[in-house]
Protein backbone atom coordinates (compact mmCIF):
# COMPACT_ATOMS: atom_id res chain seq x y z
CA UNK A 1 0.00 0.00 0.00
CA UNK A 2 1.32 3.48 -1.09
CA UNK A 3 1.73 5.52 1.97
CA UNK A 4 0.00 9.17 1.09
CA UNK A 5 0.86 12.55 1.78
CA UNK A 6 -1.88 15.56 2.07
CA UNK A 7 -1.31 19.21 2.58
CA UNK A 8 -4.74 21.54 2.90
CA UNK A 9 -5.73 24.88 1.76
CA UNK A 10 -7.28 27.01 4.30
CA UNK A 11 -10.57 28.31 3.25
CA UNK A 12 -13.02 30.72 4.69
CA UNK A 13 -15.87 28.93 3.75
CA UNK A 14 -18.81 28.02 6.75
CA UNK A 15 -20.45 25.97 4.68
CA UNK A 16 -20.69 22.74 6.65
CA UNK A 17 -20.74 20.37 3.67
CA UNK A 18 -17.83 21.58 2.34
CA UNK A 19 -14.59 20.46 2.97
CA UNK A 20 -10.76 22.42 3.01
CA UNK A 21 -9.13 21.47 -0.72
CA UNK A 22 -6.38 19.17 -0.13
CA UNK A 23 -3.32 17.91 -2.16
CA UNK A 24 -2.83 14.17 -1.75
CA UNK A 25 0.02 11.96 -2.67
CA UNK A 26 -1.05 8.63 -4.08
CA UNK A 27 2.08 8.05 -5.68
CA UNK A 28 4.96 5.72 -4.26
CA UNK A 29 7.63 7.57 -1.64
CA UNK A 30 10.98 7.02 -2.27
CA UNK A 31 14.28 8.38 -0.89
CA UNK A 32 14.27 11.91 -0.23
CA UNK A 33 10.83 12.63 -1.81
CA UNK A 34 9.87 13.79 1.35
CA UNK A 35 12.51 16.91 1.17
CA UNK A 36 10.51 17.63 -2.07
CA UNK A 37 6.57 17.04 -0.86
CA UNK A 38 6.64 19.02 3.00
CA UNK A 39 3.16 19.82 4.45
CA UNK A 40 4.11 23.41 3.16
CA UNK A 41 4.93 22.80 0.01
CA UNK A 42 1.91 20.31 -0.37
CA UNK A 43 -0.43 23.28 1.51
CA UNK A 44 0.78 25.68 -1.25
CA UNK A 45 0.18 23.01 -3.94
CA UNK A 46 -3.54 23.24 -2.58
CA UNK A 47 -3.98 26.82 -2.78
CA UNK A 48 -2.60 27.15 -6.11
CA UNK A 49 -4.71 24.46 -7.02
CA UNK A 50 -7.96 25.74 -5.40
CA UNK A 51 -7.64 29.20 -7.28
CA UNK A 52 -6.92 28.17 -10.44
CA UNK A 53 -7.53 24.93 -11.30
CA UNK A 54 -10.92 25.69 -12.83
CA UNK A 55 -9.77 28.70 -14.65
CA UNK A 56 -7.40 25.70 -16.15
CA UNK A 57 -10.28 23.83 -17.49
CA UNK A 58 -11.58 27.13 -18.94
CA UNK A 59 -8.58 26.97 -20.68
CA UNK A 60 -8.38 23.93 -21.98
CA UNK A 61 -12.49 24.36 -23.16
CA UNK A 62 -11.50 27.26 -25.16
CA UNK A 63 -8.62 25.65 -27.37
CA UNK A 64 -10.86 22.84 -27.90
CA UNK A 65 -13.38 25.49 -29.94
CA UNK A 66 -10.90 27.27 -31.09
CA UNK A 67 -9.12 24.37 -32.85
CA UNK A 68 -13.17 23.22 -33.82
CA UNK A 69 -12.96 26.83 -35.80
CA UNK A 70 -9.78 26.21 -37.71
CA UNK A 71 -10.83 23.11 -38.72
CA UNK A 72 -14.43 24.59 -39.72
CA UNK A 73 -12.95 26.88 -42.45
CA UNK A 74 -12.48 29.69 -39.70
CA UNK A 75 -8.75 31.19 -40.62
CA UNK A 76 -7.20 32.65 -37.73
CA UNK A 77 -6.42 36.59 -37.72
CA UNK A 78 -5.38 39.38 -35.44
CA UNK A 79 -7.71 40.06 -32.93
CA UNK A 80 -10.20 42.62 -33.55
CA UNK A 81 -11.00 42.97 -29.56
CA UNK A 82 -7.54 43.85 -28.40
CA UNK A 83 -6.55 45.83 -31.29
CA UNK A 84 -5.68 48.85 -28.95
CA UNK A 85 -3.26 46.83 -27.53
CA UNK A 86 -1.28 46.48 -30.61
CA UNK A 87 -1.95 50.06 -31.42
CA UNK A 88 -0.49 51.52 -28.10
CA UNK A 89 2.96 52.35 -28.62
CA UNK A 90 4.15 52.67 -25.09
CA UNK A 91 3.91 49.66 -23.07
CA UNK A 92 6.95 47.69 -22.61
CA UNK A 93 7.75 44.66 -20.40
CA UNK A 94 9.58 43.82 -17.80
CA UNK A 95 12.34 42.73 -19.15
CA UNK A 96 15.31 40.45 -17.96
CA UNK A 97 16.34 39.45 -14.25
CA UNK A 98 19.36 39.12 -12.86
CA UNK A 99 21.28 36.41 -14.89
CA UNK A 100 19.18 36.90 -17.94
CA UNK A 101 20.79 39.47 -19.36
CA UNK A 102 22.62 37.79 -21.62
CA UNK A 103 21.41 34.57 -22.88
CA UNK A 104 22.91 34.03 -26.31
CA UNK A 105 22.94 30.70 -26.10
CA UNK A 106 21.26 28.30 -23.95
CA UNK A 107 21.50 24.55 -23.34
CA UNK A 108 18.38 22.40 -22.91
CA UNK A 109 17.72 19.02 -21.25
CA UNK A 110 16.16 16.99 -18.79
CA UNK A 111 16.77 17.32 -15.15
CA UNK A 112 18.22 14.02 -13.79
CA UNK A 113 21.53 14.43 -12.20
CA UNK A 114 23.89 13.62 -14.94
CA UNK A 115 22.14 15.57 -17.08
CA UNK A 116 22.08 18.59 -14.64
CA UNK A 117 25.37 18.25 -13.88
CA UNK A 118 26.40 18.32 -17.40
CA UNK A 119 23.79 21.41 -18.40
CA UNK A 120 25.71 23.24 -15.29
CA UNK A 121 29.24 22.67 -16.98
CA UNK A 122 28.32 23.44 -20.15
CA UNK A 123 29.45 27.08 -20.78
CA UNK A 124 26.06 28.24 -21.84
CA UNK A 125 24.70 31.25 -20.37
CA UNK A 126 20.84 29.44 -19.44
CA UNK A 127 20.13 26.08 -18.76
CA UNK A 128 16.47 25.49 -19.85
CA UNK A 129 15.67 23.04 -17.16
CA UNK A 130 13.36 21.12 -18.93
CA UNK A 131 10.05 19.26 -16.99
CA UNK A 132 8.30 19.34 -20.04
CA UNK A 133 8.63 17.62 -23.80
CA UNK A 134 13.22 16.85 -22.87
CA UNK A 135 11.79 14.59 -19.96
CA UNK A 136 9.44 11.49 -19.77
CA UNK A 137 6.89 12.71 -17.28
CA UNK A 138 7.28 9.33 -14.64
CA UNK A 139 6.59 9.91 -11.16
CA UNK A 140 10.40 8.93 -10.62
CA UNK A 141 11.00 11.89 -13.03
CA UNK A 142 8.98 14.56 -11.88
CA UNK A 143 9.79 14.12 -8.67
CA UNK A 144 13.66 13.55 -8.69
CA UNK A 145 14.04 16.35 -11.19
CA UNK A 146 12.82 18.68 -8.36
CA UNK A 147 15.54 17.35 -6.22
CA UNK A 148 18.63 17.47 -8.89
CA UNK A 149 17.34 21.20 -9.21
CA UNK A 150 17.10 21.77 -5.10
CA UNK A 151 20.50 20.47 -4.84
CA UNK A 152 22.00 22.09 -7.75
CA UNK A 153 20.53 25.70 -6.72
CA UNK A 154 22.47 25.18 -3.40
CA UNK A 155 25.53 23.78 -4.96
CA UNK A 156 25.27 20.63 -3.25
CA UNK A 157 24.47 18.14 -6.12
CA UNK A 158 26.76 14.94 -7.21
CA UNK A 159 26.62 12.08 -9.18
CA UNK A 160 27.67 8.68 -9.11
CA UNK A 161 26.90 6.34 -12.24
CA UNK A 162 26.06 2.44 -12.12
CA UNK A 163 29.44 2.20 -13.99
CA UNK A 164 31.19 4.20 -11.21
CA UNK A 165 31.97 7.60 -13.26
CA UNK A 166 31.37 10.46 -10.85
CA UNK A 167 29.96 13.81 -11.55
CA UNK A 168 30.26 16.72 -10.12
CA UNK A 169 29.77 20.95 -10.97
CA UNK A 170 33.31 22.16 -11.49
CA UNK A 171 32.84 25.34 -13.67
CA UNK A 172 33.05 28.50 -11.78
CA UNK A 173 29.95 30.28 -13.47
CA UNK A 174 26.79 28.19 -14.23
CA UNK A 175 24.30 28.97 -16.37
CA UNK A 176 21.34 30.51 -15.28
CA UNK A 177 18.12 27.85 -14.84
CA UNK A 178 15.50 28.72 -16.68
CA UNK A 179 12.88 26.08 -15.68
CA UNK A 180 10.05 25.38 -18.02
CA UNK A 181 6.88 23.02 -15.94
CA UNK A 182 4.17 20.61 -17.85
CA UNK A 183 1.90 22.73 -19.95
CA UNK A 184 -2.06 23.30 -18.84
CA UNK A 185 -2.85 19.98 -20.87
CA UNK A 186 -1.26 17.63 -18.71
CA UNK A 187 -2.20 15.92 -15.23
CA UNK A 188 0.04 14.54 -12.74
CA UNK A 189 -2.18 11.48 -11.56
CA UNK A 190 0.13 10.43 -8.93
CA UNK A 191 -0.90 13.52 -6.61
CA UNK A 192 -5.04 14.30 -6.31
CA UNK A 193 -6.75 17.23 -5.62
CA UNK A 194 -10.08 17.40 -3.78
CA UNK A 195 -11.74 20.83 -3.86
CA UNK A 196 -14.41 22.18 -1.52
CA UNK A 197 -17.30 19.98 -2.26
CA UNK A 198 -15.44 17.23 -2.16
CA UNK A 199 -14.33 16.37 -5.42
CA UNK A 200 -11.36 14.63 -6.60
CA UNK A 201 -9.44 15.08 -9.45
CA UNK A 202 -5.65 14.48 -10.62
CA UNK A 203 -3.66 17.39 -9.93
CA UNK A 204 -2.27 19.63 -12.63
CA UNK A 205 1.64 18.94 -14.28
CA UNK A 206 1.74 22.84 -14.68
CA UNK A 207 0.93 23.42 -11.13
CA UNK A 208 3.06 21.15 -9.63
CA UNK A 209 5.77 21.35 -11.63
CA UNK A 210 6.28 25.00 -10.98
CA UNK A 211 4.85 25.12 -7.42
CA UNK A 212 7.39 22.31 -6.17
CA UNK A 213 9.80 24.20 -7.91
CA UNK A 214 8.92 27.60 -6.88
CA UNK A 215 7.66 26.70 -3.51
CA UNK A 216 11.37 25.25 -2.56
CA UNK A 217 13.79 27.97 -4.40
CA UNK A 218 12.34 31.27 -5.17
CA UNK A 219 14.39 32.53 -1.91
CA UNK A 220 17.30 30.57 -2.26
CA UNK A 221 17.45 31.96 -5.72
CA UNK A 222 17.33 35.39 -5.55
CA UNK A 223 19.67 35.08 -2.06
CA UNK A 224 22.09 34.01 -4.53
CA UNK A 225 21.57 36.49 -7.29
CA UNK A 226 19.68 34.83 -9.87
CA UNK A 227 15.77 34.25 -9.27
CA UNK A 228 12.82 32.01 -9.92
CA UNK A 229 13.00 32.04 -13.81
CA UNK A 230 10.58 29.95 -16.09
CA UNK A 231 9.91 28.96 -19.50
CA UNK A 232 5.89 28.36 -20.26
CA UNK A 233 5.01 25.96 -22.71
CA UNK A 234 2.12 25.18 -25.47
CA UNK A 235 0.09 28.94 -24.89
CA UNK A 236 -2.30 29.44 -27.24
CA UNK A 237 -3.96 32.82 -25.99
CA UNK A 238 -3.49 35.68 -23.99
CA UNK A 239 -6.04 34.48 -21.98
CA UNK A 240 -3.45 31.47 -21.00
CA UNK A 241 -1.20 34.15 -20.27
CA UNK A 242 -3.12 35.93 -17.94
CA UNK A 243 -3.92 32.86 -15.95
CA UNK A 244 -0.12 32.12 -15.55
CA UNK A 245 0.38 35.94 -15.01
CA UNK A 246 -1.99 35.07 -11.99
CA UNK A 247 -0.83 32.48 -10.84
CA UNK A 248 3.24 34.56 -10.12
CA UNK A 249 1.47 36.84 -8.51
CA UNK A 250 -0.25 34.83 -5.77
CA UNK A 251 2.66 32.78 -5.69
CA UNK A 252 4.74 35.90 -5.03
CA UNK A 253 2.80 37.53 -2.26
CA UNK A 254 2.33 33.49 -1.05
CA UNK A 255 5.95 33.33 -0.17
CA UNK A 256 6.63 37.32 0.70
CA UNK A 257 8.87 38.61 -2.30
CA UNK A 258 8.44 41.41 -4.61
CA UNK A 259 6.00 41.74 -7.22
CA UNK A 260 7.20 41.12 -10.34
CA UNK A 261 10.48 38.80 -9.19
CA UNK A 262 9.42 36.51 -11.43
CA UNK A 263 10.98 36.13 -14.97
CA UNK A 264 8.93 33.92 -17.63
CA UNK A 265 9.93 33.63 -21.52
CA UNK A 266 6.70 32.21 -23.08
CA UNK A 267 7.29 29.78 -26.21
CA UNK A 268 5.45 30.51 -28.47
CA UNK A 269 5.20 27.10 -30.70
CA UNK A 270 1.51 27.09 -31.24
CA UNK A 271 -0.68 28.73 -34.38
CA UNK A 272 -3.25 30.33 -32.10
CA UNK A 273 -0.64 31.88 -30.04
CA UNK A 274 1.26 33.41 -32.83
CA UNK A 275 -1.77 35.54 -33.83
CA UNK A 276 -1.55 36.66 -29.92
CA UNK A 277 2.04 37.82 -29.27
CA UNK A 278 1.84 41.67 -28.13
CA UNK A 279 -1.41 40.57 -26.29
CA UNK A 280 0.84 37.53 -24.58
CA UNK A 281 3.62 40.28 -23.50
CA UNK A 282 1.00 42.66 -22.65
CA UNK A 283 -1.00 40.23 -20.11
CA UNK A 284 1.88 39.36 -18.42
CA UNK A 285 4.23 42.64 -18.76
CA UNK A 286 5.46 42.68 -14.77
CA UNK A 287 6.73 39.43 -15.76
CA UNK A 288 7.63 38.92 -18.87
CA UNK A 289 11.55 38.59 -20.24
CA UNK A 290 10.69 37.87 -23.84
CA UNK A 291 9.06 34.61 -26.41
CA UNK A 292 10.90 31.89 -27.89
CA UNK A 293 10.23 30.62 -30.86
CA UNK A 294 9.64 26.61 -30.61
CA UNK A 295 9.55 25.51 -34.25
CA UNK A 296 8.95 22.06 -33.54
CA UNK A 297 5.85 22.14 -31.67
CA UNK A 298 4.66 25.27 -34.04
CA UNK A 299 4.88 22.86 -37.08
CA UNK A 300 2.91 20.22 -34.96
CA UNK A 301 0.38 22.94 -34.51
CA UNK A 302 -0.16 23.64 -37.69
CA UNK A 303 -0.72 20.24 -39.02
CA UNK A 304 -3.34 19.78 -36.14
CA UNK A 305 -4.96 22.71 -36.75
CA UNK A 306 -5.18 22.11 -40.24
CA UNK A 307 -5.25 18.35 -40.64
CA UNK A 308 -8.76 17.95 -42.23
CA UNK A 309 -8.64 21.72 -44.41
CA UNK A 310 -7.76 19.86 -47.28
CA UNK A 311 -4.43 18.60 -49.97
CA UNK A 312 -3.69 22.13 -50.13
CA UNK A 313 -2.44 22.19 -46.53
CA UNK A 314 -0.34 18.79 -46.50
CA UNK A 315 3.23 19.40 -45.67
CA UNK A 316 6.06 17.31 -47.57
CA UNK A 317 8.32 15.16 -45.41
CA UNK A 318 9.60 16.29 -42.31
CA UNK A 319 13.09 17.32 -43.05
CA UNK A 320 11.62 19.41 -46.00
CA UNK A 321 9.77 21.79 -43.67
CA UNK A 322 13.13 24.03 -42.51
CA UNK A 323 12.85 27.67 -40.86
CA UNK A 324 12.88 29.28 -44.34
CA UNK A 325 9.20 27.69 -45.53
CA UNK A 326 6.92 30.44 -45.56
CA UNK A 327 4.48 30.13 -42.60
CA UNK A 328 7.96 29.36 -40.40
CA UNK A 329 9.69 32.27 -41.89
CA UNK A 330 6.23 34.53 -40.95
CA UNK A 331 6.38 33.83 -37.57
CA UNK A 332 9.66 34.12 -36.86
CA UNK A 333 10.16 37.38 -38.05
CA UNK A 334 6.99 38.27 -36.77
CA UNK A 335 8.63 37.26 -33.39
CA UNK A 336 11.53 39.39 -33.37
CA UNK A 337 9.65 42.20 -34.16
CA UNK A 338 6.87 42.20 -31.80
CA UNK A 339 9.45 41.43 -28.86
CA UNK A 340 11.78 44.29 -29.51
CA UNK A 341 8.95 46.58 -29.60
CA UNK A 342 8.32 46.05 -26.20
CA UNK A 343 11.25 45.50 -24.78
CA UNK A 344 11.30 41.82 -24.66
CA UNK A 345 13.96 39.40 -25.57
CA UNK A 346 13.90 37.29 -28.99
CA UNK A 347 14.75 33.62 -28.37
CA UNK A 348 15.73 31.49 -31.45
CA UNK A 349 14.77 27.69 -31.15
CA UNK A 350 16.87 24.69 -31.55
CA UNK A 351 17.99 22.74 -34.49
CA UNK A 352 17.79 19.31 -34.49
CA UNK A 353 21.08 18.17 -35.39
CA UNK A 354 23.60 16.98 -33.22
CA UNK A 355 27.12 16.02 -33.31
CA UNK A 356 28.62 11.99 -33.33
CA UNK A 357 31.76 12.05 -31.04
CA UNK A 358 32.48 8.32 -32.67
CA UNK A 359 31.70 10.10 -36.30
CA UNK A 360 33.61 12.80 -37.48
CA UNK A 361 31.37 13.07 -40.87
CA UNK A 362 28.48 13.18 -38.73
CA UNK A 363 29.91 15.76 -36.29
CA UNK A 364 31.25 18.40 -39.20
CA UNK A 365 27.95 18.08 -40.95
CA UNK A 366 25.94 18.53 -37.74
CA UNK A 367 28.27 21.80 -36.89
CA UNK A 368 27.63 23.48 -40.50
CA UNK A 369 24.33 22.97 -40.33
CA UNK A 370 23.78 24.45 -36.92
CA UNK A 371 26.00 27.23 -37.68
CA UNK A 372 23.86 27.99 -40.50
CA UNK A 373 20.67 28.18 -38.91
CA UNK A 374 22.44 30.23 -36.19
CA UNK A 375 23.59 32.91 -38.46
CA UNK A 376 20.13 33.27 -39.85
CA UNK A 377 18.66 33.60 -36.55
CA UNK A 378 21.28 36.04 -35.57
CA UNK A 379 21.13 37.99 -38.23
CA UNK A 380 17.50 38.32 -38.36
CA UNK A 381 17.70 40.00 -34.57
CA UNK A 382 16.91 36.98 -32.15
CA UNK A 383 18.47 37.92 -28.64
CA UNK A 384 19.77 33.97 -27.96
CA UNK A 385 19.32 30.65 -29.34
CA UNK A 386 19.11 27.30 -28.00
CA UNK A 387 21.24 24.06 -28.50
CA UNK A 388 20.66 20.58 -27.22
CA UNK A 389 24.04 19.70 -27.12
CA UNK A 390 27.26 20.84 -24.89
CA UNK A 391 29.63 20.79 -28.31
CA UNK A 392 27.09 23.09 -30.54
CA UNK A 393 27.43 25.72 -27.61
CA UNK A 394 30.55 27.36 -29.36
CA UNK A 395 29.38 26.94 -32.80
CA UNK A 396 26.12 28.57 -31.90
CA UNK A 397 27.96 31.14 -29.66
CA UNK A 398 30.44 32.33 -32.65
CA UNK A 399 27.72 33.44 -34.86
CA UNK A 400 26.09 35.07 -31.84
CA UNK A 401 28.89 36.69 -30.88
CA UNK A 402 29.60 38.21 -34.92
CA UNK A 403 26.55 39.97 -34.85
CA UNK A 404 26.36 41.21 -30.63
CA UNK A 405 29.77 41.69 -30.37
CA UNK A 406 30.23 42.87 -27.00
CA UNK A 407 26.54 44.10 -26.68
CA UNK A 408 24.23 41.30 -24.04
CA UNK A 409 21.45 42.05 -27.25
CA UNK A 410 20.07 43.29 -29.60
CA UNK A 411 16.82 44.31 -28.33
CA UNK A 412 16.91 48.08 -29.14
CA UNK A 413 17.72 46.44 -32.63
CA UNK A 414 13.76 47.13 -34.39
CA UNK A 415 12.43 45.33 -37.21
CA UNK A 416 10.53 48.00 -38.47
CA UNK A 417 11.09 46.94 -42.01
CA UNK A 418 8.68 43.92 -41.08
CA UNK A 419 4.90 43.60 -41.99
CA UNK A 420 3.56 40.28 -41.91
CA UNK A 421 -0.76 39.53 -42.60
CA UNK A 422 -2.83 36.70 -41.36
CA UNK A 423 -2.47 34.77 -44.51
CA UNK A 424 1.32 34.64 -44.68
CA UNK A 425 1.26 33.00 -41.15
CA UNK A 426 -0.63 30.20 -42.89
CA UNK A 427 1.36 30.15 -46.19
CA UNK A 428 2.48 26.48 -46.22
CA UNK A 429 3.02 26.18 -49.95
CA UNK A 430 6.27 24.35 -50.04
CA UNK A 431 6.09 22.82 -53.40
CA UNK A 432 7.79 19.50 -52.21
CA UNK A 433 6.38 15.94 -52.54
CA UNK A 434 6.03 13.36 -50.02
CA UNK A 435 8.78 10.45 -50.22
CA UNK A 436 8.29 7.00 -49.62
CA UNK A 437 11.31 7.31 -47.32
CA UNK A 438 9.50 10.30 -45.44
CA UNK A 439 7.00 8.25 -44.47
CA UNK A 440 8.83 5.02 -43.41
CA UNK A 441 10.75 7.76 -41.04
CA UNK A 442 7.89 8.98 -39.50
CA UNK A 443 7.23 5.93 -38.51
CA UNK A 444 10.70 4.68 -37.47
CA UNK A 445 11.37 7.88 -35.60
CA UNK A 446 7.96 8.04 -33.63
CA UNK A 447 8.12 4.17 -32.41
CA UNK A 448 11.56 4.52 -31.56
CA UNK A 449 11.35 7.59 -29.78
CA UNK A 450 7.93 6.27 -27.99
CA UNK A 451 9.66 3.13 -26.97
CA UNK A 452 12.21 5.54 -25.12
CA UNK A 453 9.87 7.65 -23.52
CA UNK A 454 7.66 4.78 -22.11
CA UNK A 455 11.41 3.52 -20.42
CA UNK A 456 11.51 7.15 -18.95
CA UNK A 457 13.85 9.08 -21.17
CA UNK A 458 12.30 12.25 -22.96
CA UNK A 459 15.46 13.38 -24.74
CA UNK A 460 16.64 10.77 -27.44
CA UNK A 461 19.32 10.48 -29.96
CA UNK A 462 17.79 8.85 -33.10
CA UNK A 463 19.88 9.10 -36.50
CA UNK A 464 21.88 11.90 -35.18
CA UNK A 465 19.11 13.93 -34.47
CA UNK A 466 17.85 14.51 -31.12
CA UNK A 467 14.42 13.98 -30.91
CA UNK A 468 11.45 14.73 -28.14
CA UNK A 469 7.80 14.78 -27.74
CA UNK A 470 7.25 17.80 -30.22
CA UNK A 471 9.29 16.00 -32.90
CA UNK A 472 7.43 12.63 -32.55
CA UNK A 473 4.21 14.72 -32.70
CA UNK A 474 5.17 16.07 -35.79
CA UNK A 475 5.91 12.10 -37.40
CA UNK A 476 2.92 11.24 -36.05
CA UNK A 477 0.81 13.65 -36.80
CA UNK A 478 1.44 14.05 -40.72
CA UNK A 479 1.20 10.34 -40.97
CA UNK A 480 -2.41 10.73 -39.46
CA UNK A 481 -2.97 14.09 -42.20
CA UNK A 482 -1.43 12.25 -45.26
CA UNK A 483 -3.83 8.76 -44.63
CA UNK A 484 -6.88 11.00 -44.08
CA UNK A 485 -6.23 13.16 -47.18
CA UNK A 486 -5.70 10.31 -49.07
CA UNK A 487 -2.13 11.47 -50.46
CA UNK A 488 0.32 9.88 -52.36
CA UNK A 489 4.27 9.67 -52.05
CA UNK A 490 6.42 10.87 -55.41
CA UNK A 491 6.72 6.99 -56.23
CA UNK A 492 2.74 6.77 -56.50
CA UNK A 493 1.89 4.86 -53.50
CA UNK A 494 -1.35 5.64 -51.25
CA UNK A 495 -0.51 6.37 -47.66
CA UNK A 496 -3.03 3.78 -46.50
CA UNK A 497 -3.34 2.37 -43.37
CA UNK A 498 -2.17 -0.76 -44.36
CA UNK A 499 1.00 1.00 -45.94
CA UNK A 500 1.60 2.08 -42.63
CA UNK A 501 1.09 -1.15 -40.71
CA UNK A 502 3.24 -2.64 -43.00
CA UNK A 503 5.90 -0.03 -41.89
CA UNK A 504 5.22 -0.56 -38.46
CA UNK A 505 6.17 -4.45 -39.05
CA UNK A 506 9.55 -3.49 -40.62
CA UNK A 507 10.14 -1.28 -38.05
CA UNK A 508 9.31 -3.71 -34.97
CA UNK A 509 11.42 -6.49 -37.26
CA UNK A 510 14.76 -3.77 -37.37
CA UNK A 511 13.95 -2.94 -33.44
CA UNK A 512 16.98 -4.18 -31.23
CA UNK A 513 14.80 -6.42 -28.99
CA UNK A 514 15.21 -7.09 -25.24
CA UNK A 515 13.47 -8.13 -22.32
CA UNK A 516 13.51 -4.69 -21.04
CA UNK A 517 12.16 -3.06 -24.45
CA UNK A 518 8.83 -1.56 -25.24
CA UNK A 519 8.23 -1.22 -28.58
CA UNK A 520 5.03 -3.41 -28.88
CA UNK A 521 3.80 -0.72 -26.58
CA UNK A 522 5.27 2.07 -28.46
CA UNK A 523 3.41 0.56 -31.92
CA UNK A 524 0.22 -0.04 -29.80
CA UNK A 525 0.51 3.42 -28.88
CA UNK A 526 1.42 4.82 -32.43
CA UNK A 527 -1.50 3.22 -33.93
CA UNK A 528 -3.67 4.98 -31.42
CA UNK A 529 -2.16 8.75 -32.15
CA UNK A 530 -1.57 8.12 -36.30
CA UNK A 531 -4.18 5.21 -37.45
CA UNK A 532 -7.06 6.24 -35.41
CA UNK A 533 -10.17 7.72 -36.82
CA UNK A 534 -9.58 10.17 -34.31
CA UNK A 535 -6.63 12.74 -33.68
CA UNK A 536 -5.41 12.82 -30.14
CA UNK A 537 -4.80 16.56 -29.49
CA UNK A 538 -1.39 14.69 -27.55
CA UNK A 539 -0.03 11.63 -27.94
CA UNK A 540 1.22 11.94 -24.49
CA UNK A 541 -2.01 12.11 -22.73
CA UNK A 542 -3.03 8.42 -23.21
CA UNK A 543 0.37 7.19 -23.73
CA UNK A 544 0.86 8.66 -19.67
CA UNK A 545 -2.33 7.58 -18.42
CA UNK A 546 -1.93 3.69 -19.73
CA UNK A 547 1.54 3.44 -19.40
CA UNK A 548 3.28 5.57 -17.09
CA UNK A 549 1.33 5.81 -13.71
CA UNK A 550 2.40 3.81 -11.30
CA UNK A 551 -0.56 3.73 -8.47
CA UNK A 552 -1.38 1.19 -5.97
Amino acid sequence: MTPTMTGTAPTTSTIATQSIPTITVVGRLSERYDEVLTPAALDFLAQLHHRFAGRRHDRLADRMRRRFEIGNGQDPTFRHDTAHIREDAEWRVAGPGPGLEDRRVEITGPTDPKMTINALNSGAKVWLADQEDATSPTWKNVIEGQLSLFDAIREQLQFTSPEGKEYRVTAERTPTIVMRPRGWHLVEKHMEFTDRNGRTMAASGSLVDFGLYFFHNATELIARGRGPYFYIPKIESSEEAKLWDDVFTFSEQYVGIPHGTIRATVLIETLPAAFEMEEILFEMRDHIAGLNAGRWDYIFSMIKNYRGRGARFVLPDRSQVTMTVPFMRAYTELLVQTCHKRGAFAIGGMSAFIPNRRDPEVTKQAFEKVAADKKREAGDGFDGTWVAHPDLIPVAQAEFDAVLGDKPNQVSRLRDDVTVLPAELIDVHIGLPVTAEGVRGNVSVAIRYIEAWLRGLGAVAIDNLMEDAATAEISRSQVWQWIHQDHVTDDGTRITREYIEDLITQVLAEAPRNDSDRFDDAAEVFREVALGADFPAFLTLGAYAKHLTDID
